[in-house]
């Protein structure tokens, strides 16, 4: 079973940064990919990026090049670095794995970027 807890959402000012951390307290054996997806309010859930086993790597457009996906396979856990963060990132923030062909979800975090 795969157990999937995000934590590291907050409110931050515009430019500023946070990491979200999402660890699974479960197996990680057999999990193919992994990764960041977000709800903006009024807005259908996201992609924000992946990361499969050969540490593949996939952004959405609106947060290349301030985005930062990582998995650390020994600790189970997968992070995300936000940098410059703007208004527009503002939403509740889920982590994914895929294993077996299921998808697991965690339960969210909410990220807030407002002065």
């Amino acid at each position: 079973q795969v157990t999937l807890v995000e934590s590291g959402g907050g409110l931050v000012q515009p430019g500023g940064s946070l990491r979200l951390s999402c660890a699974n307290s479960g197996t990680g054996f057999g999990i193919t990919a992994m990764g960041w997806y977000r709800r903006a309010p009024g807005k259908q859930r996201e992609l924000v990026s992946t990361i499969d086993n050969e540490l593949h790597t996939n952004y959405a457009d609106s947060v290349r090049g301030r985005f930062t996906i990582s998995r650390d396979a020994r600790r189970n856990t997968l992070y995300l670095q936000m940098n410059s963060l703007n208004p527009d990132d503002t939403g509740v923030y889920y982590c994914k794995a895929v294993r077996f062909g299921t998808e697991y979800w965690g339960q969210g975090t909410q990220v807030t970027v407002s002065s």
